[in-house]
């Protein structure tokens, strides 16, 4: 057996620096409470002053684009709303759960990101922009009988 053969497959997981478990609780916390401060922030703003549609493609054609419902969902979340929050943009709030997790995993999501082969990210960033689209366009009443929200 050769040396190539013997050695193990490389991880595509980058692990974070090692840190006892009450700092990676920490370094969770503090990336809620701040979530939690802008969620509240933007929640505060909304109802004070509407600032309408924040989408550029949105505002000027009428249709969403993938990633719209991200602010909403903070703005949502901020107050209370949790159920609007997640049909806002359940790709945001998956996003969102993968920064707050990523102390406690002990796994960089973004250099785990990195080193995957550049065509499987293409491919699992395209499905899940696809889906995300496929969601907006029903909940703005496009596609699929959805209920036209504005």
């Amino acid at each position: 057996m050769s040396a190539a053969e013997a050695a193990p497959a490389p991880s595509r997981l980058v692990r974070l620096a090692p840190r006892g478990v009450p700092e990676r609780v920490l370094a969770s916390g503090g990336r809620l409470g701040l979530a939690a401060v802008c969620s509240l922030g933007a929640a505060w703003i909304h109802g004070h002053h509407d600032p309408g549609a924040l989408c550029p493609l949105r505002r000027l054609t009428g249709i969403p684009c993938p990633m719209c419902g991200s602010t909403t969902v903070f703005m949502e979340a901020g107050a209370g709303h949790w159920t609007a929050a997640l049909t806002a943009n359940p790709l945001t709030v998956l996003a969102f759960a993968v920064f707050l997790a990523a102390p406690l995993t002990r796994i960089d999501p973004v250099a785990s990101w990195a080193n995957l082969p550049v065509r499987r990210r293409n491919t699992v960033l395209g499905v899940l922009l696809a889906l995300a689209w496929v969601w907006q366009l029903h909940r703005f009443g496009f596609v699929l009988g959805g209920t036209r929200l504005a």
